[in-house]
């Protein structure tokens, strides 16, 4: 191969490069998941123990909660997501302004926006549809949804940044079919989903795109 030609393809490597980097957010840190991952697993270990249902180890502290009516329980799952996502939340944005800055990029543009919508689309109706389950009672169908609508959002919003991210959308997806049929199992799902499967994925994205030089 001439210099000429070695040449002409370090440009089309670079063209691509710069293609590759100008339609991904390519600042998303493996940190985020294995952050959001181990907020979610402590989580759901609070909520096992407040509603007392991880055996007999922890039922005599679980029983020593002050229990009232079932929409208490449900206020206090709440409250607790809500920690979860804030402190998820929060850490992802630590770390992906970190990135971004490392990197030299910019990390509010028109790809940021457009992995934002495509995201925030499936997570805004699955957030309708859980408080109509809530409405109407189906109180299993929840855990199984909220990790549907998840994966719905993460497979939606991965054609934006590192096409991990769809994987993991496949994988909360699969999860969430499974918990439809087996409902009594939905925080066990969510420990699986929530948790380890954004340690995994965290992990792997860290070692893959968050060491490079």
């Amino acid at each position: 191969m001439t210099k000429d030609n070695q040449s002409t393809l370090q440009d089309i490597h670079y063209i691509k490069d710069m293609m590759e980097k100008s339609s991904r957010f390519i600042s998303l840190s493996g940190l985020t998941g294995v952050f959001a991952g181990c907020f979610a697993i402590i989580g759901s270990v609070v909520a096992y123990i407040y509603l007392g249902s991880i055996g007999s180890a922890y039922s005599e502290f679980a029983t020593s909660f002050p229990r009232h009516t079932m929409w208490d329980d449900l206020v206090f799952l709440i409250a607790d997501a809500c920690i979860v996502a804030f402190l998820s939340i929060t850490c992802g944005l630590y770390f992906t302004i970190k990135q971004s800055r490392k990197k030299g990029i910019k990390i509010w543009d028109s790809t940021s926006k457009r992995l934002l919508v495509n995201l925030m689309i499936p997570l805004l109706a699955g957030g309708v549809f859980c408080i109509a389950l809530l409405k109407w009672g189906l109180f299993g169908l929840v855990a199984p949804s909220t990790l549907l609508f998840y994966g719905f959002a993460c497979f939606n919003a991965g054609k934006y940044t590192h096409k991990e991210v769809r994987y993991l959308g496949i994988s909360e997806i699969t999860l969430g079919l499974i918990g439809v049929f087996y409902i009594g199992f939905g925080f066990e799902l969510w420990i699986l989903g929530f948790g380890i499967l954004h340690i995994l994925y965290g992990v792997i994205m860290y070692f893959k795109y968050d060491t490079k030089a």
